[in-house]
C-alpha cells in the first residue's frame, strides 16, 4: 500500500486531529516536567543517571515534535516503514509512534 493510498483510506476508528494533538501536547508537557524534575534532583543523583534520564526525555520530546509535524502535514498515523496505517490501539498507547509494531521491531 502506498502512503497516498493509506492516507486516503483514513479508517473510521482514527481519532480526530484535535484529540491527537491534545494527547501529544500532554505527552510533551509530561516530558518537560520530567526534565525539570531531573534538573532539580541533580545534587542527589549520579551524573550518569541524570545524563540517561535527560537524554531519554529529550529523545521523546523530539519524537513528539515529529509526530506534531506529521499531524500538520497529514501523515500522522501512517507507518514510515511500510506505509500502512498504524493501528489506533498503538497510537492510543504511544501517540508519537512513527511505525507499526512489525516495522518497529525490524528497525530495532
Amino acid at each position: 500500500m502506498t502512503i497516498d493510498a493509506a492516507r486516503s483510506a483514513d479508517p473510521p476508528e482514527r481519532t480526530p486531529a484535535h484529540d491527537v494533538r491534545l494527547r501529544l501536547e500532554h505527552e510533551r508537557d509530561s516530558r518537560l516536567s520530567q526534565l525539570d524534575a531531573v534538573e532539580e534532583a541533580a545534587d542527589q543523583a549520579s551524573a550518569d543517571l541524570l545524563a540517561v534520564q535527560t537524554d531519554s526525555a529529550r529523545r521523546v520530546l523530539a519524537e513528539i515534535d515529529l509526530a506534531l509535524a506529521r499531524l500538520e502535514n497529514g501523515t500522522y498515523g501512517i507507518c514510515e516503514g511500510c506505509g500502512s496505517a498504524i493501528p489506533a490501539e498503538r497510537l492510543e498507547i504511544l501517540p508519537y509512534a512513527s511505525r507499526c509494531v512489525g516495522c518497529q521491531q525490524r528497525s530495532a
